[in-house]
């Protein structure tokens, strides 16, 4: 079978955008058809200041939200990344093979640097590296495909690169992974700023629905989505992008089609009132799972002790060979 890496980064309370775009074909085919590892990338989440505490919550809250949505771990691996050891001991020799310039290329170390020094902020290093310790995340488990989202392209080809230098200079050890953009994924953008992408930790969350938002806020949200001048209700994403949000929400939740469902509807307020619908519908069961789930911690600390240790499993021989490699005394 294929395998397949992912992982969430627990900075945030997981969004609309995190199930449409992600978890929910994480579910519905990824864990069906592929080997697949979905992982809390907890060591991801200290590049930027952070509070421990609440790094731990959202790590916790998590794994119980991917279990919610329907993770089987019977289907696949689920694990905490901090918990494979194998994944900071591969990324110092990717660090080895990787240069000071590829990663200062990077766009999101300069999209995010450039917002750390205007606010007057420091810029760690791991800020830096980052896309080296998700390169290791990747390659620790021979990962043939990492379905991501257009952003995270780069990092993925960056690990391309370091698998193929590495393998060059010391010998095959690593499976040269490719993204994928799997075709039902939604780019689902905040509700009041709907040129931008729903982000779980942005400053405000009027425009962000998330998944343990009760029905009401979602009603809400949803009511108060910026729409566009005039009252024509159309799927254009340039000229139209709030009601274009709105259907393609509305699309994601009901397997329908935007453009066609733009002409069924003649007034903003029935297509907010029926997206409002269909968001509710969706969430249900996953906040009524997720309550269930979040009673018995045990039941969740327990999975994702097990994934950790077939993780592990998974990793080490590989970890191991590239240390032998690269030069390292065996053990």
């Amino acid at each position: 079978m294929t395998r397949i890496f992912s992982g969430i980064k627990p900075t945030g309370h997981l969004t609309l955008g995190n199930y449409l775009g992600a978890l929910r074909r994480w579910v519905e085919v990824d864990q069906h058809e592929a080997d697949a590892l979905f992982s809390v990338v907890d060591l991801h989440a200290l590049t930027i200041d952070h509070d421990p505490a609440r790094v731990r919550r959202l790590s916790r809250q998590a794994a119980t939200m991917m279990l919610a949505a329907g993770l089987d771990p019977v289907l696949c691996t689920l694990f905490v990344q901090s918990h494979v050891d194998e994944h900071t001991r591969l990324s110092y020799l990717l660090e080895c093979t990787a240069t000071d310039g590829e990663l200062r290329r990077m766009i999101q170390y300069k999209e995010k640097g450039a917002l750390a020094r205007a606010a007057g902020q420091s810029v760690r290093v791991s800020l830096l590296t980052y896309p080296v310790l998700m390169a290791a995340d990747i390659l620790a488990y021979g990962t043939d495909e990492v379905p991501v989202g257009e952003d995270q392209t780069q990092h993925v080809e960056l690990a391309r690169d370091l698998a193929v230098r590495f393998n060059q200079r010391y010998g095959h050890t690593f499976t040269v992974p490719k993204a994928t953009h799997p075709p039902v994924a939604a780019r689902v953008m905040d509700l009041q700023d709907p040129t931008s992408k729903m982000g779980k930790s942005h400053e405000s969350g009027a425009g962000i629905i998330y998944l343990l938002d009760d029905a009401d806020v979602v009603r809400k949200k949803i009511m108060r989505a910026v729409t566009d001048s005039g009252s024509e209700v159309a799927y254009d994403r340039e000229n139209s992008p709030g009601i274009a949000n709105l259907l393609e929400i509305l699309a994601s939740c009901s397997g329908g089609n935007p453009i066609e469902l733009a002409g069924v509807y003649e007034s903003y307020g029935a297509l907010k009132r029926d997206t409002a619908d269909a968001v509710v519908e969706l969430l249900r069961p996953i906040r009524e799972r997720y309550a269930e789930l979040a009673a018995d911690a045990e039941h969740v600390d327990e999975v994702v002790r097990k994934g950790a240790e077939r993780a592990r499993g998974m990793a080490r021989p590989r970890v191991d060979a590239a240390y032998e490699a690269i030069g390292l005394l065996p053990r």
